[in-house]
């Protein structure tokens, strides 16, 4: 059965937007989600069709194969292409430079997001459109779904000093916009002089789940196997500020989480205590492969979610760090060392937005008056992002 929504490089490659390619020359920002409905990369598609010059990878790297915050290599393809690193060693590796734009008359991002203000392929087009705008190199986004729905925002904003790689501009950690309403609104809030275009989906409502969309998922990073993940991730991303596991090194990142010193049964039933809407906590003991407390076991809890509609995945990972600080004071901890290339602000800060929620945490304020620092800031945000969206 064909898909139900139509993404922007489909109809790209239909001839159904305005965007002309043939006789340019082009540049991509792409990796493994770069796809057709049928599977097939861009690349191998534009290759064939246009005068492809050049390809830019973001964190992760073009093949998807890189871990997080691991440093990418500029190297080449397959087909001899030149693939520019945007997650190189330091910050400055983050925006494309001058002599990688040259000789582009257009530069293409096409990438599946998350939806979630943390997932940095976002900023990656934020910086590159900055960099085509100085440049005088056009910029086309071609729009994907939102694979955890345009509807819900969840978060609050980022205050003044803790902008940083996993947070270039201030949305909510759950902001509910896609590709093409970010670029829009923020090439109309920074004023860039830039050629830009938007080649928005054909079929996308913005109360549609992942699978609605009728779409295959392909991993967008190594730890994103699933839509249950992307889901979670709102709040579970959090934990990469702690010393809490957040499953990596697991077969279902992000929805296990735990440490060696927690009691899973301990911790579910203070979870449940909470009365969070639609997920249930399950105790269970998993040894991550790789990464935090690698080879060591863990006890810890599994999300299960029963009501996707009714989910709260933001005060769902603020409560899962609240209740690891509350019964393991002693054991737990904040990840102290250098974090997306900023090394004098704590990582959870930085993921929260400011200071406010850590310190809350370490204050033992109640889980619900924690809620309330991100509530008004999310209810300004649903009603100023409605002059960016572009589906109703």
């Amino acid at each position: 059965m064909p898909a139900r929504v139509q993404t922007g490089l489909e109809r790209l490659l239909a001839g159904q937007s305005e965007v002309r390619l043939a006789g340019r020359r082009v540049g991509l920002i792409a990796n493994p989600s770069t796809v057709t409905a049928d599977v097939v990369h861009a690349v191998d598609r534009f290759a064939t069709s246009y005068d492809l010059v050049a390809i830019f990878g973001p964190e992760h790297g073009l093949r998807g194969n890189a871990q997080y915050m691991e440093s990418v290599d500029t190297d080449s393809n397959a087909k001899g292409l030149r693939v520019h690193s945007l997650y190189g060693s330091d910050e400055a590796s983050l925006t494309p430079t001058p002599e990688s734009l040259e000789g582009l008359d257009v530069l293409v991002f096409d990438i599946q997001d998350i939806g979630t203000r943390y997932y940095t392929y976002v900023w990656t087009m934020v910086l590159a459109m900055r960099a085509c705008a100085k440049a005088k190199v056009a910029f086309v986004v071609l729009d994907r779904p939102n694979p955890i729905g345009g509807v819900r925002v969840e978060g609050g904003e980022i205050h003044e000093g803790f902008h940083s790689f996993v947070g270039l501009r201030s949305v909510p950690n759950r902001h509910g916009l896609t590709a093409c309403e970010i670029a829009t609104w923020a090439a109309q809030e920074e004023k860039l002089d830039l050629d830009l275009t938007c080649v928005t989906m054909d079929g996308w409502q913005r109360e549609m789940s992942f699978r609605d969309t009728g779409l295959p998922w392909v991993l967008p990073s190594p730890n994103m196997p699933t839509e249950e993940t992307a889901l979670v991730y709102p709040g579970m991303c959090l934990l990469e500020g702690t010393g809490i596991s957040e499953g990596r090194g697991h077969t279902r990142p992000f929805e296990v989480s735990g440490a060696p010193y927690v009691d899973g049964d301990a911790l579910a039933s203070l979870l449940a205590e909470q009365n969070l809407p639609g997920v249930a906590f399950r105790p269970m003991t998993f040894t991550p492969t790789f990464d935090k407390f690698e080879g060591i076991a863990c006890d810890g809890i599994q999300q299960h979610i029963t009501n996707a509609d009714a989910y709260l995945p933001y005060k769902t990972g603020v409560a899962i760090v609240w209740a690891v600080r509350k019964l393991w004071p002693k054991s737990f901890s904040w990840r102290s060392d250098a974090y997306e290339f900023v090394d004098d602000i704590p990582a959870f800060d930085l993921l929260a937005g400011s200071a406010q929620l850590r310190e809350g945490i370490d204050a033992d304020a109640d889980l619900e008056s924690l809620a309330t620092t991100w509530a008004e800031a999310e209810a300004r945000f649903v009603q100023e992002r409605e002059s960016w969206l572009l589906y109703r």
